[in-house]
């Protein structure tokens, strides 16, 4: 089955290309745009690396992996919202904010994440998506990470901070870039706890984005989101010479008991793990890297 989010009116605005992938001086538009080293996160990666998993995570992130199945089973009966892949955006009244200010929050995401100070590749940032992101070619600009306000980051953002404050169980928000030929392979997210949702800014046209939620087939529309549960086997495709670039937004799913508790319980295991903890402390060094630069 295909889903296509409504369609809107095209926006003629130019996209630059992602910055290198290597770091040091990338160019975009008539000047350089500057980036932090690879060395700027400790242990990151280096680019045209295989995409694998690091072997010697540890075991609570190894042995929560194995349990988030029972979890997920117990949170689906208590859930107070549809259990489908892809849920009706019209459930979550919060949603049209998003929508009324996409084009200033676009804007926000090219100055802070496409220009100048680049954001960083994912895999340099979390090591538990190495098995799932290239580096270079999906990036990322966190703005909130498992309930942890990155402070620097949303100063940058006003806009996108006013509105994503008031999301109802905020967790996790970044501006999500993917560079032209990326290939997502399909994984699974860490907890039906959580609902994804994607408001799409810059969507090129000459060619197919898409992805996969378990036996569904959706695309992304600038200016609209798209709900969705990423527990569900997902996968993502950007085939067209364009950088794609949306605000990812994860939410706590609205519960009752039990299924609030085990979702709680297990989100706070998490949120207190190497899986978080080791992202925010890189997302601070690379911040750190980027002033040091503008020194």
């Amino acid at each position: 089955m295909s889903t296509t989010i409504r369609p809107v009116a095209p926006d003629n605005t130019d996209v630059s290309p992602a910055p290198a992938a290597g770091g040091g001086m990338a160019t975009r538009g008539s000047g350089p745009a500057r980036i932090p080293a690879l060395g700027a996160v400790s242990g990151a990666p280096q680019p045209g690396a295989p995409m694998q998993a690091d072997p010697n995570r540890p075991l609570i992130i190894r042995v929560g992996k194995h349990l988030r199945g029972v979890f997920d089973r117990l949170i689906a009966g208590s859930s107070l919202v549809s259990n489908d892949p892809v849920l009706d955006v019209r459930d979550f009244d919060w949603t049209a904010e998003l929508r009324a200010q996409w084009r200033a929050i676009r804007d926000e995401a090219r100055r802070v994440a496409l220009a100048g100070e680049a954001a960083p590749s994912l895999a340099e940032i979390s090591p538990d998506h190495r098995a799932i992101a290239e580096v270079g070619k999906w990036r990322s600009f966190f703005l909130w990470g498992y309930g942890y306000p990155i402070d620097d980051n949303l100063a940058r953002c006003p806009v996108t901070h006013d509105v994503i404050r008031r999301i109802p169980g905020l967790s996790t928000a970044f501006f999500s870039i993917l560079a032209p030929g990326t290939h997502i392979p399909a994984h699974r997210g860490v907890s039906k706890g959580l609902i994804t949702c994607h408001l799409a800014l810059i969507v090129p046209r000459d060619g197919d984005v898409r992805m996969r939620v378990d036996d569904r087939m959706v695309r992304w529309s600038e200016g609209e989101t798209l709900v969705f549960d990423d527990t569900y086997d997902h996968e993502v495709w950007n085939d067209t010479a364009g950088t794609r670039v949306v605000l990812l937004i994860q939410f706590e799913r609205p519960l009752r008991q039990p299924g609030k508790w085990f979702a709680d319980l297990f989100l706070g295991v998490v949120k207190r793990s190497a899986f978080v903890q080791e992202a925010r402390d890189n997302v601070s060094k690379w911040n750190a890297a980027v002033k040091q630069m503008d020194v």
